[in-house]
């Protein structure tokens, strides 16, 4: 696990680093499949938050969807961009419809958030892919919208929202759903997260 490092000293971070988190989150990692083990550990090192190994949550079947759709090479969504340019060394497409024209127009007309409206719009494009959500709560609650009306095919979900008004709901209503998920319990998330759990999963893929 390279954590992004591509210099010898940056690999001598990296590694030390790796050692770190693992030292730290070790006991309470032991019952995960080696690839949530590592998923764990990348947002654990993102984040310098070992509480992460207590917080972060996966359904059983999360790593092997969403590892086909990347073997797939399906389109991965994000609600902001700061979440998009995060993700790299993918194959597939990594999109997101938040500045778009239609989002814009759609969050004006219903009176609902840009990051819910741009859902929307994926869902118009076809999206079909992996979601990965890092800031807004109401984007991860119309895709649970749009699943369940058929409107949108999704082969999992990284639900990781942050902050105190409606982020800890949102992933709890994730979790009771049948989408391949993972999830940062409570009101901790954020923009590093997603990237780290997406970053992680292309890395597995590529090893």
């Amino acid at each position: 696990m390279s954590m992004g490092a591509s210099t010898k000293q940056g690999y001598e971070i990296a590694e030390k680093s790796r050692k770190i988190v693992k030292s730290l989150i070790d006991h309470k990692t032991r019952h995960l499949a080696p690839e949530e083990r590592a998923i764990v550990e990348r947002i654990v090192h993102s984040t310098a938050d070992p509480e992460y190994a207590d917080i972060t949550k996966m359904s059983g079947n999360f790593v092997k969807e969403s590892m086909k759709s990347i073997e797939e090479g399906n389109d991965i969504l994000t609600d902001i961009n700061m979440v998009r340019v995060g993700i790299n060394r993918y194959n597939g497409e990594v999109k997101c419809y938040i500045n778009h024209d239609k989002a814009v127009e759609i969050a004006k007309n219903e009176g609902i958030t840009r990051a819910a409206a741009a859902m929307k719009v994926a869902a118009s494009e076809g999206f079909d892919g992996i979601v990965a959500i890092g800031n807004a709560p109401t984007a991860l609650l119309e895709v649970l919208k749009l699943v369940k009306y058929g409107d949108m095919n999704v082969k999992s979900m990284i639900g990781v929202p942050v902050g105190f008004v409606g982020a800890a709901e949102s992933k709890k209503a994730l979790q009771e759903t049948e989408i391949p998920y993972i999830v940062t319990e409570g009101p901790k998330g954020g923009t590093p997260v997603a990237v780290a759990a997406v970053n992680s999963l292309i890395n597995l893929k590529k090893e």
